[in-house]
């Protein structure tokens, strides 16, 4: 290159980096006194005219009751939240356990795990799985799509655990990927029929849940598509209604006769209930116990679904840390601990939960929220960021389409596997080699209320072993 190609060239960078710079500068100038000019409104304007009126009024209300209260004055009927409420109830994160060290040794590494769990002890034909977490009840239709379901169930079989119809319509697609099914016995009209029930591995009575109780709700007729309507079984026009009661049970002593009915077409499966947590929790259980129950599924205040008021998710039921402590002293008072399974449910998010959750008297949780995201993985990027990642699951979901199934089951399998190491090296911490030997001996509460609701030692508490003192030489 000559000289002069050389020095126009310097010239150009040259002016090109002085173009830059003048440009930062005058952008820097701009956002300067742009920035001063605001903050001098915010800090000298009274508070009838001010801004931030805005940020000190979200801030006592909450934006989600600020969002919320909009959505109610633009609809003008009730509204209906999915996933759950966002309020913080007093929850397993106040529970800690301890570490086995030299009162109590740790579990030697080469000692085999097991985390097996049996579903209806009694049962003529119990169900067993591999791990103490299954899939929670998701309807098909009414919440997740045919695709979403099936990768449910082929995660959960992979890891030899459960999945849940939910009460939505019965799926071959969904039996045939399942290892073990539990169906849903809806408070609807359709299937329930004893070819469904024989093809399954448990039923579950569907009585209430924690995000709804035993409230009903009615998929109106034009909500219900072709594909849909087919698989209610419904003809054109009709709404698929899900009463408050079971149509089978018209008063409590009614109970006995269902399960007496499906424990005889079922063949000896488990045959168990799925409840909310309230104040009469205890003459709930008796009685439900009293009707020859196998498993009692009990769903915390946590609970979610895929739509229901926020009242009733937000402000009734018994937070599930004290519904499944409570459930359990009861059973072992009245000597059905050895009889009836317990399943807890509500916000299971971690092995911790789950763990924490069978020290407390659990048999094994449902895990759903968690497991959705699990099985979505970075499927979730196709709804991000302009719509919500649920787009991907629900049934009318924008998304629901581009779902890959392989993928959902493949990430959940992995997750389900995941959460079983930890929870292999959780019991070996605990020096103990069963799940079955955890108990509320290995843990500890970070705030009275806990400790006090659940009869938990406080982290403060001294230790005294039991019998005399140890001599040390």
């Amino acid at each position: 290159m000559d000289r002069k190609k050389l020095k126009k060239a310097a010239l150009i960078g040259a002016g090109t980096l002085l173009g830059i710079q003048a440009v930062r500068m005058l952008a820097r100038s701009t956002v300067n006194r742009t920035s001063d000019h605001a903050l001098k409104i915010l800090m000298e304007d009274p508070y009838d005219e001010n801004l931030w009126e805005l940020v000190s009024a979200t801030s006592r209300i909450g934006w989600q009751n600020v969002v919320e209260t909009n959505l109610r004055s633009a609809l003008g009927r009730m509204i209906t939240r999915p996933m759950g409420s966002p309020k913080k109830f007093p929850s397993l994160d106040d529970i800690v356990f301890t570490f086995a060290q030299l009162h109590v040794m740790p579990t030697p590494l080469e000692e085999k795990i097991d985390l097996s769990v049996v579903i209806g002890k009694q049962a003529g034909r119990p169900l067993t799985i591999d791990l103490p977490i299954m899939i929670a009840p998701m309807a098909y239709g009414k919440a997740l799509s045919k695709k979403a379901k099936i990768a449910l169930a082929m995660g959960a079989a992979a890891m030899n655990t459960a999945t849940n119809t939910g009460e939505g319509p019965f799926l071959p697609e969904e039996r045939a990927a399942a290892k073990y099914l539990i169906y849903q016995y809806n408070r609807g009209d359709w299937d329930k029929t004893p070819e469904i029930i024989r093809q399954c591995d448990a039923v579950e009575i569907q009585l209430g849940q924690g995000a709804i109780g035993g409230v009903g709700h009615v998929m109106a007729a034009h909500e219900i598509d072709t594909e849909l309507r087919k698989a209610f079984r419904f003809p054109k026009g009709k709404d698929a209604v899900s009463h408050s009661r079971q149509p089978e049970i018209k008063e409590p002593g009614d109970l006995v006769f269902l399960v007496e009915k499906l424990k005889k077409i079922g063949g000896g499966i488990p045959v168990g209930v799925k409840m909310a947590a309230g104040k009469h929790l205890e003459e709930d259980l008796r009685l439900i116990c009293e009707a020859n129950v196998d498993f009692i599924s009990m769903e915390g205040a946590e609970a979610a679904t895929k739509a229901s008021a926020p009242i009733l998710q937000d402000d009734f039921g018994v937070p599930m840390v004290f519904a499944i402590s409570r459930a359990a002293d009861w059973l072992k008072a009245n000597g059905y601990r050895d009889k009836v399974s317990l399943i807890a449910s509500g916000k299971m998010r971690t092995p911790g939960d789950v763990l924490k959750a069978v020290a407390l008297g659990a048999d094994a949780v449902y895990m759903r929220a968690v497991a959705l995201f699990a099985m979505s993985h970075t499927q979730i990027l196709k709804a991000l960021p302009f719509d919500p990642p649920t787009q991907v699951v629900w049934y009318s979901g924008k998304y629901a389409r581009r779902f890959n199934v392989k993928k959902g089951a493949k990430y959940l399998s992995q997750f389900l596997r995941a959460c079983k190491e930890e929870l292999e090296t959780a019991v070996m911490a605990l020096g103990k080699t069963s799940i079955r030997e955890v108990g509320r001996e290995d843990l500890m509460a970070l705030n009275e209320l806990i400790a006090k609701g659940c009869g938990l030692a406080m982290v403060y508490d001294p230790f005294v072993a039991p019998g005399p003192s140890p001599v040390y030489r």
